[in-house]
């Protein structure tokens, strides 16, 4: 392990003992706010301090095992041992690099995923539904939950936009449906021969997909109502005869940005109302964070992390059966699959790339 990283670690070993300090003060304890952010905080650090602890452990038991290969007597017991102690070590090693990078608090948060047509008219909605039937058929592989908020179906199929929310249960590293599924932001273009095209001719049509974190209850609120106009209308789409009756949908506009949220998929005014509201809340929010990311990228641009949906981060060739991620360089010859939901192995090596990048940044940012 880098001395660095090793630095890192007995930081956090003297932060641990100061957590278990003031989580025993009268002071904090009458503060409930900030005993559970200590509590937190303290549970993260007792974590890795317990991974790093049983790292000096298992180095200690391979310097005295080294010792003992001098030893003919005990020289095929010290050699399993050594061999033992290098693999606990790596193992060990890595798992304490993947504790120590910076988490974004947001990744454990449930998804907005907007999916919106772009150029190639009719082409590109019904490539938008593929895209939307792929994520909600990942969604469901993973056992997540999945739900239409929002949809614009196009006149020959496939839609002009449609917003999902995903909500997935965190895993070890406190990662949940955005955490996974930010990096699906950016341009999505697919070539193929549209289903309209009558001499055999491949197109070329393009979609935007937004993977925005879900604010939390409370910051719905924030708005200001002067700020904001309601509207009401019926649903579209499938559900019966009760959303051709009712004008339960509700779109929601926020005045000073003119950004615009909708929801529809419940039969109750007020629950769509308060979906909307979220959705509001979360565009508003990416666009402050796609402004301030702006900024940053002037002085540097991550491999993944920029988040920019304006760039085309991915080709889906229907002719060649291939998916390519152009941001790491990931070439996958079994597009059917994954348009069927089979988007592990993609997401798992973007997330690979980002803990590299994640991890590159941690060392060169020193003690």
């Amino acid at each position: 392990m880098k001395e660095v990283l090793r630095s890192r670690l007995d930081r956090q070993l003297l932060r641990l003992q100061e957590l278990d300090a003031l989580l025993a003060s009268p002071d904090v304890v009458s503060d409930l706010e900030r005993y559970r952010r200590l509590s937190r905080e303290h549970a993260e650090a007792a974590a890795v301090v317990g991974h790093y602890q049983r790292l000096q452990r298992r180095e200690d038991d391979l310097v005295q095992a080294t010792a003992m290969l001098e030893e003919p007597e005990l020289r095929d017991l010290a050699a399993k041992e050594v061999s033992a102690a290098k693999a606990d070590i790596a193992e060990l090693d890595a798992q304490l690099q993947l504790m120590l990078m910076p988490r974004d608090p947001d990744d454990a948060r449930a998804a907005f995923l907007e999916i919106r047509a772009g150029t190639g008219g009719d082409e590109s909605a019904l490539f938008a539904g593929d895209l939307l039937r792929m994520y909600s058929r990942y969604a469901e592989r993973c056992g997540w939950r999945c739900e239409l908020i929002s949809q614009s179906p196009a006149e020959l199929g496939g839609y002009k936009e449609a917003v999902l929310r995903i909500e997935a249960p965190p895993d070890e590293r406190g990662t949940g449906a955005y955490g996974k599924l930010r990096f699906e932001s950016g341009g999505h273009r697919v070539q193929r021969v549209p289903v309209t095209e009558a001499q055999g001719r491949i197109h070329t049509s393009a979609c935007t997909v937004a993977v925005l974190p879900e604010p939390d209850e409370a910051a719905a609120i924030d708005l200001n109502p002067a700020d904001l106009r309601i509207d009401t209308f019926r649903a579209s789409g499938a559900g019966g005869q009760h959303v051709n009756k009712t004008d339960s949908a509700v779109r929601v506009t926020h005045l000073p940005t003119g950004i615009v949220a909708e929801c529809q998929d419940d039969r109750s005014q007020h629950r769509n109302k308060a979906k909307a509201l979220q959705v509001l809340t979360a565009r508003i929010r990416e666009r402050d964070r796609s402004e301030r990311a702006a900024k940053d990228a002037a002085l540097r641009k991550g491999l993944v992390g920029s988040g920019d949906r304006s760039d085309r981060i991915r080709t889906y060739n229907f002719p060649q059966g291939r998916l390519t991620d152009h941001r790491i360089g990931l070439t996958l010859y079994k597009l059917q699959l994954i348009l069927e939901g089979q988007l592990e192995e993609v997401i798992a090596a973007l997330q690979v790339a980002r803990g590299a990048e994640l991890l590159a940044e941690l060392e060169g940012a020193g003690p």
